[in-house]
């Protein structure tokens, strides 16, 4: 596959063109990059508005997903700014009050979008189960929709979550559909599911948008993200996609993240699959080793690790120390789990090790104590949008009690809010708190 953006920055960087323009290092390799970072100068088209080679490189990459997308130097986070929009778009050009149903285990990204749009959220609240930490929806909580008044106008998702739990995402899509509501899924963690044996991308499962974070699962810089758009999606969100994300975005784009994406498409349509067909088997080898010598893990998603250490005697985080002594660093730890992501750019060595260092470490007693359960009552008393002009004060937690929460995500696990902005702080919500070692909390004076 051709990587026009790539190829300008490369022709352009062994030309002898004299940079009369940003940045301002003008090509002069001090970390090594820099030859290849360019502004939107003549001929490397603009990202908002494209008619030549990033044009051409979104193609490549709608053709290797199996619909519209479009990249974000802005990561997921953009992406998630946008998607919103276009449902307020779409809600208002079809007469919908704004509301969109939510799973509680949101994005910090939607709640300040939300307030920043000030559209109204009506959130799903999950079983007081297990399934209460992935904020998944079962299909009694769908049913609440149908209860709702006004009706939303769209359903929103999180799959892959943190921990590695996936949706229902076919279910989701057809509910929504028949019930007249758009599906809208942060897929950050999931840009690889196109390339399983059975995609479980979300537009091939149904949804109308959704954003993928290339840079958490494929080799593509930081910042480095996807919003592709469903052929089941409405006219107005294909057709005003591009000024959503320009709406939100830096107008000074990372060229650099910009041509990771673009050579991505050529190891996309190249190796990867190859790659990952061939990866897959190891780690589910890694997890038949580290289950028989007394690991707990859990979460379906394919390319991540989680494991739940109380059983074997230690919490997460300690868990995670005694790998860093390692050398090894795992992507998130909390009291109750400790999280890895490898990928396919890692060698079996890597896996190898990581391996044989679990199975060396001791089983201990178990840790008995658990999480405090979340709270059952949420308390919503002050909109979002106005959270954002009230002043505010920051306390220890144990003085919060029926305060108004002021922040806008006190989350742990990963992504799991224990309280919201604009809700009343229970005493439920104050011993989750002191459990995940959140020591202070913002509070509306």
């Amino acid at each position: 596959m051709n990587t026009p953006i790539y190829d300008f920055a490369r022709r352009y960087a062994e030309s002898d063109a004299i940079r009369m323009h940003m940045p301002g290092h003008k090509g002069t390799p001090l970390l090594g990059c820099e030859p290849y970072d360019l502004t939107e100068i003549s001929g490397a088209d603009e990202l908002f508005a494209p008619e030549g080679i990033i044009a051409e490189s979104e193609a490549n990459a709608a053709a290797l997903f199996g619909c519209r997308t479009l990249y974000s130097a802005e990561g997921s986070s953009l992406c998630i700014r946008a998607m919103l929009y276009l449902v307020m778009r779409y809600a208002a050009a079809s007469g919908r009050k704004p509301v969109i149903a939510a799973a509680r285990n949101v994005h910090k990204t939607f709640l300040t979008a939300a307030a920043l749009l000030h559209f109204d959220v009506q959130w799903i609240a999950p079983q007081q189960d297990a399934s209460y930490l992935t904020g998944r929806i079962t299909g009694a909580g769908l049913q609440q929709l149908l209860r709702c008044d006004p009706k939303p106008a769209a359903l929103w998702l999180t799959s892959p979550d943190y921990l590695g739990n996936l949706a229902d995402i076919r279910a989701a899509a057809d509910f929504c559909h028949t019930h007249d509501m758009l599906l809208i899924v942060d897929s950050a963690h999931g840009a690889y599911l196109r390339y399983l044996p059975d995609s479980l991308h979300p537009a091939d499962l149904g949804a109308d948008l959704c954003c993928t974070s290339a840079h958490k699962t494929l080799p593509v810089l930081t910042g480095g993200a996807y919003l592709h758009i469903g052929d089941s999606a409405p006219e107005i969100c294909k057709s005003e996609a591009k000024q959503a994300l320009a709406m939100f975005a830096s107008t000074s784009p990372s060229y650099l993240i910009l041509e990771s994406l673009d050579l991505c498409n050529r190891y996309l349509s190249d190796t990867f699959p190859a790659n990952l067909r061939d990866f897959l088997p190891q780690l589910d080898t890694m997890r038949s080793r580290l289950r028989q010598h007394g690991w707990t893990l859990c979460g379906e998603e394919p390319m991540k690790l989680t494991i739940q250490p109380k059983p074997f005697g230690y919490t997460g985080t300690q868990l995670a120390d005694t790998l860093q002594n390692h050398h090894i660093y795992v992507e998130f730890a909390d009291p109750d789990f400790a999280v890895m992501m490898p990928s396919p750019m890692q060698s079996a060595a890597d896996l190898q090790h990581v391996t044989d260092v679990l199975c060396s470490i001791p089983r201990q007693s178990p840790v008995t104590e658990q999480p405090p359960q979340f709270p059952h009552e949420h308390h919503q008393v002050m909109p979002l949008s106005e959270i954002l002009y009230a002043p505010t004060e920051i306390l220890p937690v144990e003085d919060c009690l029926n305060r108004i929460c002021a922040e806008f995500s006190v989350s742990c696990p990963p992504a799991v809010p224990i309280v919201l902005c604009g809700e009343r702080i229970t005493a439920d919500a104050i011993r989750c708190m002191q459990y995940y070692s959140i020591t202070q909390c913002s509070v509306i004076q």
